[in-house]
């Protein structure tokens, strides 16, 4: 008889807040002879809702383990469980390298546990770059296309990767409802300002013609709304009167890559719960 392999996964719990929730929780895993590694939990007052991260190791029954807990957490719980490593990300791009090249180093060299399984554009102009890191680029130009042909064809090659994630990493086009509609929870975008503020083009240049001090980033899941999804981790830097719009874009730009990095390595490592508009990070 072959011997069961050790495992970590990643348990997530949503629930109406009660009296007891951790004791319950933790004491199904001790029943299941789970090993915690790590607890986290948070109550939303307003919403009265409970949120709770619970990093596991063992030898798992994944059906038993939900159906005990089940059984166990209030009506209208959501509860998952994740196998802990590395995902599966796609990398949509235009023609800025910045936060592209940023991920393609710390994936190669384990900055973030990743699988980068292919950088798709509508410009060829980073695919000398991509190739550096022997992952596939592919050209899915926008040219002589209405936007719902060309997300269509995005669509078609994303899909033959089969990612857990697909990471905007300057691309710059709205996506369609249907294309969002697709990844739910599952699109994560840069944006090169501190949202809500300066939404839609030149955010740069609308900060410098308001006369911003600081100027930021914001990492967020994408919805149906533009740059209007759940904020995931924001970023900021001072800047004062002397900048020109160009200056405050090539600032700005190391905290895109920054925000970008440190939002991912959260929503990796299943930290991130979305509730509604907001996020939960624990």
């Amino acid at each position: 008889m072959q011997a069961q392999t050790m495992q970590r996964k990643v348990l997530r719990t949503i629930c109406p807040d009660a009296k007891g929730l951790i004791a319950k929780i933790t004491n199904i895993c001790y029943k299941h002879e789970l090993n915690i590694v790590q607890n986290n939990e948070f109550v939303d007052h307003r919403t009265g809702r409970f949120f709770m991260r619970t990093e596991l190791e063992g030898i798992f029954n994944d059906n038993t383990l939900l159906a005990d807990l089940d059984s166990a957490l209030p009506q209208g719980s959501v509860r998952e469980l994740h196998s802990a490593g590395r995902r599966r990300v796609v990398i949509l791009v235009t023609k800025e390298a910045h936060c592209l090249g940023d991920l393609l180093m710390k994936s190669a060299f384990g900055g973030l546990d990743m699988e980068i399984a292919a950088v798709v554009g509508n410009h060829d102009t980073l695919r000398s770059l991509v190739e550096r890191f022997d992952i596939p680029f592919v050209l899915v130009s926008h040219e002589g296309l209405t936007r719902e042909e060309h997300d269509n064809r995005m669509v078609e090659e994303i899909d033959r990767y089969q990612p857990d994630y697909v990471v905007l990493a300057k691309y710059m086009r709205v996506l369609t409802p249907a294309f969002v509609q697709r990844y739910p929870n599952q699109i994560i975008n840069i944006h090169h300002s501190f949202l809500p503020a300066f939404i839609g083009a030149r955010p740069y240049h609308q900060a410098y013609e308001r006369g911003v001090k600081i100027i930021g980033a914001t990492a967020h899941y994408v919805n149906d709304n533009l740059d209007e999804g759940p904020i995931i981790m924001q970023d900021v830097i001072n800047v004062d009167h002397s900048y020109t719009a160009d200056e405050m874009m090539r600032a700005g730009r190391d905290v895109e890559k920054n925000v970008l990095s440190n939002a991912l390595y959260k929503v990796l490592g299943q930290r991130v719960f979305v509730y509604g508009n907001r996020t939960i990070i624990l």
